[in-house]
């Protein structure tokens, strides 16, 4: 293990917040927690850690801190398929009911970099659900890394890219089955993401809560009228 044993956690989403005080805060070592980019900048001039862990990031890590600093970040696809942007809907919009959580090295290009450790990951449930189950596998993953030190690996095969989702995509589409539907209500159910909508004389209807039945999807409806969404 290194002498350094100073490490550095970033999140964006409250669950992260809460899987850093219940587990990884608890291991050996000087652990902080860091969820915006103006206390990321204070934390690494002031401790210089040995790894900076980005669980859930909304911003653009800044050059200077990648190249100058060991950076993991947790990516939710067995890389290099599924490079890019909203991997959890994007699986599940082609039928994936599993997945790879993927920790890896963080490089100038997107969700590129060399892999340290992969573990299997259930894409069961809404997307909140999701996103926790695969927070608190990432603070096993960081253990790991901590007292094993791996090095990380160069990715294997060919890339097949995501796009990031936009707003507006969360509109329900024509869908095939109910599954379909249930599918696409709970993929977006998390706090901080559009919810799945539709829109009709005048009114945004936005689900969520999905529960599959025999044949039908019963879920929560908040309506707005158009115009008055928050």
């Amino acid at each position: 293990m290194s002498a350094n044993n100073s490490y550095l956690v970033a999140g964006s989403k409250p669950w992260n917040k809460r899987v850093f005080d219940e587990v990884i805060s608890r291991y050996q070592g000087e652990w902080s927690y860091v969820d915006s980019p103006e206390q990321l900048d204070r934390a690494v001039q002031r401790d210089r850690p040995r790894y900076i862990f980005f669980l859930h990031w909304s911003w653009r890590v800044p050059k200077e801190i990648v190249h100058g600093q060991e950076c993991v970040c947790f990516h939710m696809a067995d890389v290099p398929y599924g490079r890019g942007g909203s991997p959890l809907q994007n699986l599940i919009v082609l039928g994936h009911r599993k997945s790879i959580l993927s920790a890896l090295r963080m490089v100038d290009e997107f969700d590129a970099g060399p892999v340290y450790l992969k573990e299997e990951l259930s894409l069961e449930g809404g997307a909140e659900e999701v996103y926790i189950r695969a927070t608190y596998l990432s603070a096993k993953m960081i253990r790991t890394i901590v007292e094993e030190e791996p090095t990380p690996q160069p990715q294997e095969g060919e890339a097949m890219l995501f796009r990031r989702r936009m707003p507006s995509e969360s509109q329900i589409p024509k869908l095939s089955s109910v599954l379909g539907l249930f599918d696409f209500i709970r993929m977006l159910d998390a706090e901080g993401y559009p919810r799945a909508f539709l829109e009709h004389n005048g009114f945004r209807y936005k689900f969520s809560r999905p529960a599959l039945y025999d044949g039908r999807v019963a879920a929560d409806v908040t309506i707005t009228r158009l115009g008055d969404e928050t």
